[in-house]
């Protein structure tokens, strides 16, 4: 491997380590692109932090097709 393609693994292997996301890592996160992302996260009332940022356990709920718990959205950091 290169150290292009290492620097790219590691990188992976930090976001799935992350409790916030930013837009770009969340697009990765969930291998989807810029519209889809949007639509899913309209669908199941996925929202950013004051911050920003995704947090990764929503978008884990959004993946495995859960909606995500008003008590989730209401602790928002």
């Amino acid at each position: 491997m290169n150290k292009n393609e290492e620097l790219a693994i590691m990188k992976g292997v930090a976001m799935c380590h992350k409790p916030f996301l930013k837009p770009e890592e969340a697009k990765v996160y969930c291998n989807l692109e810029h519209t889809q992302l949007n639509k899913k996260l309209k669908e199941f009332g996925v929202y950013k932090t004051l911050s920003g940022y995704y947090k990764r356990e929503e978008l884990d709920a959004m993946m495995a097709g859960q909606p995500v718990p008003l008590s989730m959205r209401l602790t928002i950091k």
